[in-house]
């Protein structure tokens, strides 16, 4: 007689943390909004106030909610770290948080590099250039700003790239254009208009700003600068000593 299995239901505890959980990752509960209260949850699952603060202290412990005194509970921006020396891949970046990842285009651009792209590439003489704006976006809310130019002599293929969330800029780059060097630039900024509408935050806010050139020997292949609001990312370097003379 074969014998039939039956999965345990999931207890109270798991499902409230279910929920919950769902409504911060699908967008429902975008950063910044103020969970209801533990009494009132307590009452709306029919449960007791404990089960409900471990739930909270583990939507604190995944970094999805922080907690403020006298004040409540609030949904957290997704946190990111970035090694310093790395060329960070943003979609990875996204989903290394557990998070679905999204990409917008935002303006692209075909022209004759001006002086100011031409001083963010290094170039000598005019050249045509691809002018890439577009946010990336984790579980629907905006997680960064690329600002990119590309040097059109350097990568032809890029006039007639359609990028997407499948394959982004950056990531096109990396996997068909080998590059032999590079160099950050790392900085504060607040927020100007444009930052502050296409990240959804205030007109100010602290921004951290990297600034990447890549180089393929003598040729400047890209220059892009990635904005992040500033409470939501952080840089890790890995240093270890030099030998002594």
């Amino acid at each position: 007689m074969a014998s039939v299995t039956v999965a345990p239901r999931p207890s109270l505890h798991q499902t409230i943390l279910a929920e919950l959980r769902g409504r911060i990752l699908s967008g429902e509960w975008p950063p910044g909004t103020q969970l209801p209260f533990e009494q009132a949850l307590a009452a709306q699952f029919g449960c007791s106030r404990m089960t409900v603060n471990k739930v909270m202290g583990e939507l604190v412990s995944a970094g999805l909610i922080e907690r403020r005194r006298k004040a409540g509970s609030f949904v957290r921006r997704p946190q990111s770290y970035s090694a310093v020396m790395e060329i960070a891949d943003i979609r990875r970046e996204v989903e290394g948080l557990g998070l679905a990842y999204g990409f917008e285009m935002m303006r692209l651009e075909q022209r004759e590099a001006d002086a100011q792209d031409a001083k963010r590439l290094g170039l000598g003489e005019p050249r045509p250039v691809l002018s890439i704006l577009c946010r990336h976006f984790a579980a629907r809310q905006p997680f960064c700003l690329e600002n990119r130019l590309i040097d059109l002599t350097v990568v032809p293929d890029a006039a007639e790239t359609a990028f997407s969330a499948a394959e982004p800029p950056g990531a096109w780059l990396m996997a068909r254009v080998p590059w032999t060097s590079a160099e950050h630039t790392i900085r504060a900024a607040g927020a100007d208009a444009l930052t502050s509408a296409a990240l959804l935050i205030p007109p100010g806010t602290p921004c951290l700003v990297i600034d990447r050139r890549t180089w393929n020997s003598d040729a400047s292949v890209t220059a892009v600068e990635i904005t992040y609001p500033g409470e939501a990312h952080e840089l890790v370097a890995r240093f270890t000593p030099s030998p002594r003379a």
